[in-house]
């Protein structure tokens, strides 16, 4: 709709395909959802397709509701390259304001409308998106043309050249319900950077200034003259220009006052002591902490390699990266950085990167350099660190940043930038002296703050994935430790516990092939515990780990360990575990590194309100909440603020019983009292940091993605989706199929007292006992008890329902007149059903620490037996939770993920 000879705007580069698209061997396209802030806000919708943007202006967004019809004015084709543009349209061009890349991904036409070019023109276009915030069925409807009737409101788009359709969310399992928050309120921010409106408008890194560039084939330009605060957080945007800068001069760098040496074959890096928050005094540089392989670069005239932290050359498995450092205007040149795959939301993700090196995944790798340690004959290392930094930047400025830049540092809000690292689920952030020098060893100069507990662990043996497997591929478990120091001068592979989650079955293949190959008869840890030898294939400890964990348990053991990676690039010699040292208070370049005793106790947990303090004192989680004051429950007043708050500090506890699992959740987004429903399948509502697990049905094999968690920040925004109950399946998802914990459910009729229910549960125990069964016990969160049995994974679904059965039914037969198997409420009279048909495939039980969707909630909490002598029924509660908040510096289910055991024949 444009006369591109008028116009100075880019045509773009790309032509009409003369084939139709259907005929072609192509089945899927891209897309793009612009959140445009102009005369007025609204969302550009575009679909790639013939080689431009087919353009549509949507005021409201899109909604997941199927009754939402949203109106969509059909605007002006926009060449390809407009796609990848978030910054800034000045005043005076066309559609100035600030631009935002809402959504993006591919999208393909629906079974039986494949023909778009029709669909176009007869006004009807059925498709199916696969973006971060769009999924699933849509459609595309253009209304009939009708005469304007007196009164009618106009659309602002609307003309005789400006065809009217209707967006509309069809049905398929990603639809919400109307009550649920609309889905441009609940995701607001770019599915690129993660920024605002205000934070692109307020950055300016990138300026449309079509009248500018018309000469050119990139349409917009960067101002990184501009480096804001949150600029550090965003350093590099995932999308880019298809055309990269031209090289330009040399920089010119005085280097006279700097000390000459030979360039160093290599330099021992400087490393970072962790620490419990980040320093807050002046004098530091924060930049944000990168998941990836630290690597120094070294360029020798046109030699260049790429050298791990321990000095092994990579350079043939960086090829791209190397060739951008020798394009760098300077003769000699060693680079201290970190080579990283980034994730959609500018932090980084280890996964990718290890695919990238072990599988050859496709991901691309970039290198952010955040040190120069030599540049054309001289060494800046006695530099202070703000001086070395600007030099590296101006050594950089040619450079191609899809592959190599700098990475970008706050000198202030610490506090924030940690906080806010946090929320976008990255591993933490590095403190740094500003005028600290570069020394090459661990000292206080350097500082992390980590958002979660990770570090690296050596592999010290494994297990198979359970009996009758133990032909078949895959692992069951690692084994993995730390050295208490180096075992040159005898230290001891010191055993920390197992990971069971983390890999897939294609790669659990691969790495246990390579485990097969290591394996020694005597084990490879100091005195390892029995648990660790049951079942246990040793290796030689040659094999490091990348693991992250929920935290330390008091017997040090990893608590919810998941396996990351492996890592090549570090010897096993090296690995010692980690300790969180205090955070310097004052601004002393001269301070040294805090010295950490050989056998420091693990990290204690932050400490707690007392019971007598009020529940809203308890610390806020790190995540994002939509209306946080918003009433939950009208019987305790429960917000959606104490909801998170409670759900972050059980989360430690309730984690290691649902991370790894298939799980179905109670949401009541008008709380207690209003409609309620499970959701069982990830959307794209859901927050930050959820994860999925691939659940096949039993009937047609279809796949459905169940939601999991993974993280404690993930049980807490179960508030922000108002999440009153969380339910897990009984099996793991690397074994999905062989559940490894059973739940007899002890349901009562009203009219039985305490002391009846507690003395059922210990029969239950006892016929247990008989059967060489160790069994748990914990409350529902109403008036009945769960028992649970935790049993090796070997097992299908039918067989373990089948027992369950069996066993209910001697208990009816020994006392039927307590006793009940079936569901009739009318017989339940003072009676107990016995409810055995939580172990069947796709039922679950109430998570331990879950609250119940019930005015004023209770909780399911875990029991100790002896707890059943109570003379009244424990009482567990939201409102409560003061009163009962000490029980978590215990807990009474620790043995219950170490217990194996196999169900006998009855």
């Amino acid at each position: 709709m444009r006369d591109f000879e008028v116009t100075a705007e880019p045509a773009g580069a790309t032509s009409k395909s003369s084939t139709p698209r259907q005929a072609q061997n192509v089945t899927q396209y891209p897309f793009v959802i612009q959140k445009h802030a102009a005369s007025h806000l609204h969302y550009d919708f575009r679909l790639g397709w013939n080689g431009v943007l087919k353009s549509w202006a949507c005021a409201k967004g899109p909604s997941y509701v199927v009754a939402d019809k949203r109106l969509a004015v059909q605007v002006e084709d926009h060449p390809m390259e407009y796609g990848g543009f978030e910054g800034i349209i000045p005043a005076g061009q066309y559609g100035g304001g600030t631009v935002m890349v809402w959504d993006q991904g591919t999208w393909e036409p629906q079974e039986g409308h494949t023909d778009v070019d029709a669909g176009l023109a007869e006004g009807q276009l059925k498709f199916i998106m696969h973006g971060s915030k769009m999924h699933g069925k849509w459609a595309l409807i253009r209304i009939k043309e009708h005469e304007q009737k007196p009164g009618e409101k106009k659309s602002r788009w609307s003309s005789s050249t400006k065809p009217n359709w209707l967006l509309i969310k069809e049905h398929d399992e990603h639809e919400q319900p109307a009550t649920a928050p609309a889905l441009t309120e609940a995701q607001p921010n770019s599915a690129v950077t993660g920024r605002t409106l205000d934070q692109i408008a307020a950055n300016e890194d990138h300026v449309w200034n079509s009248k500018e560039t018309n000469a050119g084939p990139q349409p917009w330009f960067r101002q990184d003259e501009k480096t804001p605060a949150d600029k550090a957080l965003t350093s590099k945007p995932a999308a880019k220009p298809a055309a990269t800068k031209a090289p330009i001069p040399a920089p010119k760098l005085d280097l006279t006052a700097l000390p000459k040496e030979l360039q160093p074959t290599f330099l021992k890096p400087q490393l970072a002591t962790e620490t419990e928050s980040p320093p807050l005094a002046e004098g530091w540089l924060h930049e944000l902490k990168l998941d990836g392989y630290r690597m120094q670069a070294r360029k020798e005239a046109t030699q260049v390699q790429l050298l791990t932290r321990s000095g092994i050359d990579w350079t043939d498995r960086v090829r791209a990266i190397a060739a951008e450092v020798a394009r760098l205007p300077t003769h000699s040149l060693t680079l201290d950085g970190e080579i990283v795959v980034l994730a959609e939301n500018g932090t980084t993700n280890f996964a990718d990167l290890q695919a990238s090196f072990q599988e050859g995944a496709r991901h691309p790798l970039t290198f952010f350099c955040f040190d120069l340690l030599h540049i054309d004959g001289h060494s800046p290392r006695e530099l202070p660190l703000i001086e070395r930094k600007a030099l590296l930047a101006q050594v950089l400025t040619p450079a191609n940043p899809d592959i190599l830049l700098i990475s970008e540092h706050m000198t202030e809000n610490a506090d924030v930038m940690y906080k806010k690292a946090c929320e976008l689920h990255a591993e933490g952030i590095v403190s740094k002296k500003s005028a600290g020098k570069y020394t090459g060893t661990r000292t206080g100069d350097w500082l992390k703050s980590k958002c979660l507990h990770e570090q690296e662990f050596v592999i010290g043996g494994y297990t198979l994935p359970g009996k009758g497997k133990a032909g078949g591929p895959g692992l069951g478990a690692l084994l993995l430790g730390y050295y208490d120091k180096d075992p040159k001068e005898g230290g001891h592979l010191i055993y920390a516990g197992r990971t069971g989650t983390g890999f897939n079955q294609k790669f659990a293949t691969v790495l246990r092939k390579r485990l097969e190959t290591a394996e020694t008869h005597t084990p490879p840890f100091f005195n390892p515990p029995a648990a660790a030898r049951k079942d246990a294939i040793w290796v030689r400890a040659s094999t490091v780990a990348q693991v992250r964990f929920a935290t330390w348990t008091a017997d040090d053991q990893l608590r919810q360990a998941a396996f990351l990676g492996l890592r090549e690039d570090k010897p096993a010699s090296e690995v010692r575990r980690e300790f969180a040292a205090p955070t310097p208070k004052t601004n002393d370049h001269k301070a040294t590194s805090p010295s950490l005793p050989k056998q420091a106790p693990p990290p204690k947990t932050p400490a707690r309100p007392s019971p007598a303090s009020d529940a809203r004192a308890l610390p806020h989680p790190p995540i994002r909440l939509t209306h946080p004051d918003k009433i939950l429950d009208p019987t305790s007043r429960l917000t959606k603020q104490q909801l998170a708050d409670f759900y972050y500090a059980i989360a430690p506890r309730m984690l290691p019983h649902i991370a790894g699992r298939a799980l179905s959740l109670v949401r009541l987004p008008n709380g207690i009292g209003g409609e309620s429903f499970y959701q069982k399948n990830v959307s794209a509502t859901l927050p930050p940091g959820f994860s999925s697990v691939p659940v096949p049905d039993k009937k047609t094999g279809e796949i459905h993605q169940y939601v999991s968690l993974d993280t404690v920040e993930s049980i807490a925004s179960l508030a922000q989706m108002s999440v009153l109950e969380v339910h897990p399946w009984g099996s793991l998802a690397s074994n999905l199929e062989h559940p490894d914990r059973l739940v007899i459910d002890l349901d009562p009729d009203e009219s039985l007292p305490w002391s009846t229910v507690a003395a059922a549960a210990l029969e239950v125990r006892d016929a247990l006992k008989r059967l060489h069964l160790t069994s748990f016990l914990k409350t529902t969160g109403g008036k009945g008890l769960h028992v649970v049995i935790p049993i090796t994974p070997s097992l299908a679904y039918p067989e373990i329902k089948t027992w369950c059965h069996t066993f209910v039914r001697l208990l009816e037969r020994a006392n039927p007149k307590l006793y009940l198997t079936v569901m009739t409420k009318a017989a339940r009279t003072n009676k107990i059903y016995l409810d055995y048909l939580r172990n069947e495939r796709g039922a679950t039980a109430v998570a331990p620490y879950s609250p119940r969707a019930r005015p004023d909630p209770g909780v399911a909490v875990p029991l100790t037996w002896s707890e059943l002598s109570t003379p009244t029924r424990p009482d567990f509660r939201i409102a409560n939770f003061p009163d009962w908040q000490a029980r978590l510096k215990k807990d009474p289910w620790q043995k219950l993920p170490t217990t194996a055991q196999s169900l006998p024949p009855l």
